[in-house]
């Protein structure tokens, strides 16, 4: 029997422009299951902080409900963006966030020490991220976050979550690394040559990943993608339920669209 807790979940492509084009941020988990030795991108559960009204005053440019609309749901859209700054700082120290009076963070390199510091004393519960934010007079980037896709974990999966991925433009003086623990690597890298090592061997990846790659591809600059993807409404990205089933003694998988896709 399937499992029919899926959890709300929060993923984010992080995007910068690079020599030959566009590069996104990717993660290699560690061997902890459910996505041991995987590589994908930083995210993970909607968090009961990430509804704070306090945290959502973090957010300069987006409401609750505009987000809630974006994603089609009644309320609460907002958390979303929020998990995904606040899953982002943890995983891999790239804060979305500015001053409030406009002025942008230099995580590498005079606020460095600081905020590997936060990040550290946040992963331990000693500090939460809104008083990260409160402390230094920040505002989340929620203008340079957009949704990218929808996808549900299969039902034939223990584990089943509902993630929401976007893309986030990275921030100015800042890079990213892995925490050590949880990610074991980390890279920037073209989504073409994601693809190519995924088809390869020499990366691992699931379905979505690759799709999201796919995703990236054709355009010129994050700027493009960012407002492409910002034009879009909820029904432009509709939820991708997989579904698996064993022919022959073979797995196959199907997506929405697929012949027979309906009939299983």
């Amino acid at each position: 029997m399937s499992n029919e807790i899926i959890t709300p979940a929060a993923t984010v492509l992080v995007i910068r422009d690079g020599e030959k084009g566009i590069e996104v941020f990717m993660v290699e988990r560690s061997n902890k299951p459910p996505f041991g030795n995987l590589f994908v991108f930083p995210g993970g559960k909607i968090d009961e902080s990430d509804s704070d009204s306090r945290a959502h005053s973090l957010c300069k440019s987006i409401s609750d409900e505009a987000a809630s609309t974006l994603l089609g749901i009644n309320n609460n859209g907002l958390s979303y963006w929020i998990a995904c700054v606040r899953e982002c700082f943890e995983e891999v120290g790239i804060l979305l966030a500015e001053k409030k009076d406009g002025s942008k963070l230099n995580l590498n390199g005079s606020e460095k020490s600081k905020y590997q510091q936060y990040r550290k004393d946040l992963l331990e519960g000693k500090i939460t991220f809104y008083d990260i934010c409160e402390l230094e007079g920040l505002e989340l980037l929620t203008e340079n976050i957009a949704p990218f896709s929808h996808w549900i974990t299969p039902a034939l999966e223990v584990k089943r979550f509902d993630t929401r991925f976007f893309i986030a433009c990275l921030p100015d003086n800042q890079t990213g690394i892995h925490d050590g623990n949880e990610l074991v690597n980390s890279l920037w890298i073209s989504p073409e040559d994601a693809i190519k090592k995924a088809y390869a061997g020499e990366m691992n990846m699931i379905m979505p990943t690759i799709k999201n790659l796919e995703q990236c591809i054709g355009y010129s600059s994050i700027h493009e993608l960012l407002i492409h993807q910002q034009e879009l409404t909820n029904e432009d990205i509709p939820p991708i339920l997989p579904k698996f089933f064993k022919e022959n003694g073979n797995w196959v998988g199907l997506l929405p669209g697929d012949e027979g896709y309906d009939n299983h």
